[in-house]
């Protein structure tokens, strides 16, 4: 009798199975097609987490017994002959939509194609686990679905706005099994279509977008005419339904409780052309009215519609004759009910069947401009909706109200004239001569500056400052910042009098200025408009100046020898048309970047400027904070100093210089900025070339055994003391079967021995020890399978010069090592076994105890023997 596996050990394995399962799977229940159309078959595998792609064999087998070979993603002879000349004219394809997923097409589906296709994966696995194949039936119908439209060939129907218009199309299907057809009317417009209206396979109804309010109210329908009729009705067209109809009518099957979609088709029915509506307007051209009179426009419609149309009028006022620029506004409007909306000095009145007239009564100086008709026609729609079939705008009819002007003259003069750069500036302008200027007439200013010509360039003004009618001022563009910090001020010292001044004038500031003196008159409402402007003739504002010069010289006044010596640099500085300099310095390098092709690296050290404040810019060795130092040894003569100079500060070293004037308190001003020349630093010694190496003598082990990996490194060229190298070594790794990744810092090791180890997610621990002088060696305990990929090292070797101060030589890299991690099967199972042996020997024991227990116990029967009596038989044989 066979013994039984311990469950535990049964509850693992299932799991086991449960995990790594593979379900190869197609659609369920039965495809049906008709001929003539194309097959799609999918087939995917579930629970598949391979990296590469899954392979796929099909089959085919018209009664379901014996498949014949189809097609395969991993043998090119893999399908059988009858289907491979259908394969090379592409009439049987695979098309692959994921790494475990695939499709079978067949186009032209044929009589022949119906049967079962069965999907199947190739496996390499050890054991079965899971399903790896599925079958699908497939059945193939003859094309038994008729369409046509009403009348052939396709007739044109031109109609207007309005008007009503029906189309037809006939579908029938002779199809053996029970089919139902779905029918949707297209409006082809173009490259462009959309649904109108659609009758569903379930027999609903279901409107197109844009269609669903005219279908809720009866304006489109569809209805069958007849067994084989499909009717599309418009109770009133619109210009929206101009373009093509199609009808296509699609053929669904259900299949074990579900639709199929086997075919569809579609025919154009007709074209539907809309005639524009006729419709123009016209409103005199050029009207002239006297201030304070009333102005009368009449406004004319010509339109070719007699039916029941009704006008919508709306007169706009815009202050420019284009009537599509924003900011017209509404005057009056009468809307087609006849209703009128106006201001209180505005009227609007219907004269005849074609005639509006606009009414504005007292007019006054700001209702000069354009004035324009807008006119819309709406026709009565379904259900008591309206459409809007025609709207025109008329041309501008030009108003000008006539009335008297001021008169006045404006006069600019410089009562400050700048000598120099950062001197003032002061403009004066006057209002003179001013008649018929009465209590109604107020002045305001506005003030220009345009650069000076070079040439027969084109230099437009530039707007300073405006002030409008209430006499407030807005800056312009450029000037806002300079007038809220106090260089600009703008005021009015007397009712005809308007001041500009510049506090510190400067060079772009040389220029024309002309001031434009506006004169604004009150209107009935208090307001102020603008009747008037006057421009004063340009004041040029020019000095004859000098340009800056600035020039640098750097020299470096000791020799300099080797690393780990001081390094000095001073920088001569002189200037020419430049007032009372002050000059701020800033030191910086031009490295090399490893490509010869590339530009040099340019670095900033360190920065002094104009008020003596010394900055560390990028100098970011914290182990020589203190290794700079720039100081000003003189008015025009600057110092810098590198202490304890290492391998990597070779390069090029210059100071930039820029020089700064005065404007005023504690403000300063870039005059002038130049660059010293170059004083090199070279190393000019030959040292040790560093080699790194990583070596590992367990590339593959075991889940939880140890892994060791020595980070070699090799000196080449000069011998050096193992006292006078030291190394900073970090290891990474990149967790993935090529580099693709990025790289993920493990542990470091500094020269002075102190190691960082990175926190991580999983359970493996690290440890980074030096073995020897060059040797540097990484320990993984507890390895894991997350522990897997490519491990590398960088080396920074550290060299103690002759002078005694460590030297930092360039970084090096090893190439990486591949770690492989593998799970141990007998260890995964020990504990199992070992745990279901010990039960089922303590449940044995239990049992032998217990068998011996009852048979000793409860089953022992009782014999009484005869005692024999001894002496009486010794009696006997004494006898």
């Amino acid at each position: 009798m066979g013994r039984l596996a311990p469950r535990p050990l049964l509850l693992a394995l299932l799991w086991l199975a449960l995990c790594r399962g593979r379900v190869v799977r197609v659609p369920a229940g039965t495809l049906v097609r008709v001929v003539g159309t194309e097959l799609i078959i999918p087939c995917n595998v579930s629970d598949y987490d391979g990296p590469s792609e899954q392979n796929f064999d099909w089959s085919f087998s018209s009664s379901g017994s014996s498949f014949v070979e189809l097609a395969s993603t991993w043998e090119a002879g893999f399908p059988a002959q009858p289907y491979r000349e259908r394969l090379q004219r592409g009439d049987i394809l695979l098309r692959r939509t994921a790494n475990d997923a695939v499709e079978l097409h067949i186009r032209n589906v044929q009589t022949p194609d119906q049967g079962h296709y069965k999907c199947s994966t190739p496996s390499t696995d050890a054991t079965v686990q899971g399903n790896y194949e599925d079958t699908v039936q497939v059945k193939v119908l003859p094309d038994a679905l008729h369409l046509g439209p009403s009348a052939r060939p396709a007739p044109s129907l031109s109609l207007r706005e309005g008007e009503p218009f029906e189309l037809r199309c006939t579908a029938s299907s002779a199809s053996p099994l029970h089919t139902h057809l779905a029918v949707l009317w297209e409006l082809h417009r173009g490259p462009a279509h959309r649904s109108v209206l659609a009758l569903t396979h379930e027999g609903r109804f279901r409107p197109g977008p844009g269609y669903e309010q005219r279908y809720h109210s009866g304006d489109v329908r569809l209805d069958t005419a007849g067994s084989d009729a499909y009717r599309l009705s418009v109770s009133r067209a619109l210009s929206a339904d101009q373009g093509t109809y199609r009808c296509v009518v699609s053929e669904w099957i259900a299949e074990q409780g579900s639709w199929q979609e086997i075919q569809e088709k579609a025919v154009e029915v007709a074209t539907v052309v809309m005639q524009p509506t006729v419709l123009r307007t016209s409103v005199p051209r050029n009207v002239s009215v006297a201030e304070g009179k009333d102005l009368d426009l009449t406004c004319n419609i010509t339109t070719d519609r007699a039916d029941d149309v009704r006008p919508e009028v709306t007169w706009y006022y815009s202050r420019t004759p284009d009537s599509t620029l924003p900011g017209p506004r509404v005057l009056a409007r009468l809307d087609r009910d006849s209703l009128a909306h106006s201001s209180p000095h505005v009227a609007l009145s219907h004269v005849d069947a074609r005639s509006y007239h606009l009414l504005v009564r007292d007019v006054s100086k700001e209702n000069s401009g354009y004035y324009f008709c807008h006119v819309a026609l709406w026709v009565p729609g379904h259900n008591r909706s309206w459409h809007k079939v025609a709207e025109a705008m008329s041309a501008a009819a030009a108003v000008g109200v006539t009335w008297l002007e001021p008169s006045y003259q404006v006069y600019l003069n410089a009562s400050k004239v700048p000598g120099f750069s950062d001197d003032p500036t002061e403009l004066e302008c006057r209002v003179v001569d001013a008649r018929s200027a009465e209590a109604g007439v107020r002045f305001t200013v506005s003030w220009y500056y345009r650069m000076n010509r070079r040439s027969d360039d084109v230099v437009t003004s530039e707007l300073l400052a405006v002030m409008d009618g209430d006499w407030t001022l807005k800056y312009g563009e450029k000037s806002r910042q300079r007038a809220q910090d106090g260089e600009f001020i703008f005021s009015k010292e007397h009712t005809d009098t308007f001041n500009f001044r510049i506090q510190r004038t400067t060079e772009e500031d040389r220029g024309n200025y002309y001031c434009v003196v506006s004169a604004w008159t009150k209107q009935r409402n208090n307001s102020w408009v603008k009747s008037k402007d006057v421009f004063s003739k340009p004041v040029n504002i020019f000095w004859a100046s000098e340009e800056s010069v600035l020039v640098v010289k750097a020299r470096q006044p000791k020799p300099f020898f080797a690393a780990g010596n001081t390094f000095e640099m001073t920088c001569k500085v002189s200037s020419k048309n430049i007032r009372s300099p002050r000059y701020s310095v800033l030191i910086t390098a031009e490295k090399p970047v490893g490509d010869l092709s590339s530009a040099n690296e340019t670095r900033y050290i360190i920065s002094l400027n104009q008020d003596s404040v010394v900055k560390l810019e990028n100098w970011t060795d914290t182990a020589r904070v203190d290794g700079v130092v720039l100081e000003k040894v003189q008015e025009d003569e600057f110092r810098y100093r590198m202490y304890q100079t290492q391998v990597s500060d070779a390069g090029l070293y210059r100071c930039v210089v820029t020089a700064w004037s005065p404007v005023g308190g504690s403000l300063w001003r870039e005059a002038a900025t130049s660059l010293s020349n170059p004083i090199e630093i070279d190393f000019q010694t030959s040292g040790p070339v560093f080699n790194a190496s990583v070596h590992s003598e367990t590339p593959s082990v075991t889940r939880g055994d140890l892994v060791r990996l020595f980070c070699i490194v090799t000196v080449e060229g000069a011998v050096l003391d193992p006292d006078d190298m030291a190394f900073d070594v970090s290891w990474f790794a990149v967790h993935s079967f090529g580099l693709d990744k990025a790289p993920i810092l493990l542990s470091s090791l500094d020269r002075k021995g102190i190691v960082t180890t990175a926190r991580r997610d999983w359970k493996s621990d690290l440890s980074l020890e030096r073995v020897s002088a060059l040797e540097f060696l990484l320990q993984v305990h507890g390895s894991e399978d997350q522990d897997f990929g490519n491990y590398y090292c960088s080396v920074t070797p550290w060299v103690k010069s002759p002078t005694g101060s460590w030297q930092k030589e360039a970084e090096i890299q090893s190439k990486p090592i591949f770690i492989t991690v593998k799970m141990d099967v007998l260890n995964a199972f020990k504990y199992p076994l070992l745990i279901g042996v010990g039960l089922s020997t303590i449940i044995g024991l239990l049992s032998c105890l217990i068998g011996y227990c009852s048979s000793h116990w409860c089953c022992k029967k009782e014999v009484q023997e005869t005692r024999r009596e001894r002496r009486r038989l010794m009696s006997m044989e004494m006898d």
